[in-house]
């Protein structure tokens, strides 16, 4: 089913994160596969910074790097992928600058399994491959609970039991006895949101949290994800191709394409006056509550190029309606600031 999008409201919208107010931010990072054929660029020097108790929407079609990036902040990119530059730099408390650079702690230290799963968590994108079929659902909520709280054995079943209710999923005593196959795959994102929030976490990452599940459902989880992030000041990271999600939930957006940033400011922007090509594209490709049943959207010519075979200059060019010859084949844009709160990256705001 197709979300209808429509513009943000200013009401819960704020100006741009910078990094010194950040809870995490994130500069020049870049996640490469090596392999037989070559060297993906899977993440290839991606910035942004969230605050706290604010969502930053992370959009692009399929393959721009978003969840490599998600990956890369919990270190928990599969090989042959490793992270080869930047930084992570997660603060808790930005007042107290008690700032932690992720990347200089060990993928399997003491104190990044402390910051994974616990004041970082994540909701992943599969929840059919992302539960052990050898434990019940009331084993693995456990485990979690148990490395990131000191609750009594008791008290997390009971809080357990409260988080599966929470996402709406019926019979939830019943549920923490049964194995993930038991599960359909809407109720396995469920569950695994619930598992994500229960250690109530200071940050978030949702990647397309809401995928599997119906619309009804949908509107449920995104009310109970803000109502977690008004009590709690948590910060979320959304990672979503649903526009009409990001124009709920989002105070900023990210927009990659091939591993970059090609633009990025607040969620007002991005829907009022986009700026660069891709960005428009992605808007206009996508139904409107004014669309008629019988108009044929406009769709993005091509395809994403495979990220060994990236395109010479702008990755955008070969897909682009401003296309300038002997430029944007040439040479790559930088990302630069085009006014006090949007970022770009494209030719065409040089100079301006």
């Amino acid at each position: 089913m197709t979300t209808e999008t429509t513009a943000p409201t200013t009401d819960n919208v704020q100006s741009k994160a910078t990094a010194k107010d950040a809870i995490l931010s994130v500069r020049g990072l870049e996640t490469h596969f090596f392999t037989d054929e070559g060297v993906v660029r899977a993440v290839d020097g991606v910035d942004f910074d969230i605050q706290p108790g604010s969502t930053m929407g992370i959009v692009g079609e399929s393959g721009c790097g978003k969840s490599i990036t998600a990956k890369s902040i919990l270190q928990i990119v599969e090989a042959p992928g490793r992270i080869i530059n930047g930084e992570i730099n997660y603060n808790p408390r930005p007042a107290a600058n008690s700032t932690t650079d992720i990347l200089s702690l060990g993928s399997n230290s003491a104190e990044m399994r402390s910051i994974r799963g616990g004041e970082i968590s994540m909701i992943f994108q599969e929840p059919m491959t992302s539960f052990s079929t050898m434990h019940t659902f009331g084993n693995q909520i456990d485990e979690t609970l148990r490395l990131h709280t000191n609750l009594s054995k008791a008290e997390r079943f009971d809080l357990a039991v409260d988080w599966l209710a929470r996402v709406g999923i019926p019979n939830p005593v019943q549920r923490m006895h049964e194995y993930p196959f038991r599960f359909s795959g809407g109720q396995l994102q469920r569950a695994m949101i619930a598992m994500a929030m229960c250690t109530n976490p200071r940050v978030l990452i949702a990647d397309e949290p809401t995928t599997a599940l119906d619309v009804t459902t949908q509107a449920q989880i995104l009310d109970l994800l803000q109502r977690m992030q008004e009590e709690n000041d948590m910060a979320i990271l959304f990672i979503t191709h649903d526009l009409g999600v990001i124009s709920e939930i989002a105070d900023d957006v990210t927009v990659m394409y091939l591993g970059k940033v090609v633009e990025s400011g607040p969620v007002f922007s991005f829907f009022d006056e986009p700026k660069h090509p891709y960005s428009k594209a992605l808007l206009t490709s996508i139904p409107s509550m004014f669309t008629s049943s019988r108009e044929r959207l406009p769709s993005i010519s091509g395809s994403i190029p495979h990220p060994q075979d990236r395109p010479i200059g702008c990755p955008f060019h070969p897909r682009c309606q401003s296309f300038m010859e002997g430029t944007c084949d040439a040479n790559e844009p930088k990302l630069i600031s085009v006014n006090e709160e949007q970022e770009v990256s494209c030719f065409l705001y040089e100079g301006s």
